[in-house]
């Protein structure tokens, strides 16, 4: 793997990475309109239960994926700035390559 297709394969995982924050956020917040929703007239002492064990749950694995997301990240740009000359050069050769 040259190093443009490595810095490509990084900025896949990146935007992977970020999506699964945003889908983790997303179930967070769902959890808490059910919640919020049962403490507004059911109070099913069930929901409660399992509801605040699947936040909490869903909650840390949001941490975890937000500090892989955050070294990740790092490490990207960190071989991006350690490679830029290559990386130039290996986007220069493909866009001469893709206009012939």
């Amino acid at each position: 793997m040259d190093k443009l297709q490595k810095f490509e394969l990084m900025n896949k995982i990146v935007r992977e990475l970020e999506d699964l924050q945003n889908s983790q956020t997303a179930l967070i917040e769902k959890i808490g309109k059910i919640e919020v929703d049962n403490m507004n007239g059911l109070n099913d002492s069930y929901l409660e239960k399992n509801l605040g064990t699947m936040h909490g749950k869903i909650a840390e694995n949001l941490d975890t994926i937000i500090e892989i997301f955050s070294h990740f990240e790092s490490k990207r740009d960190d071989y991006a700035q350690k490679n830029s000359a290559a990386l130039a050069a290996a986007e220069a050769a493909a866009a001469i390559e893709a206009a012939s």
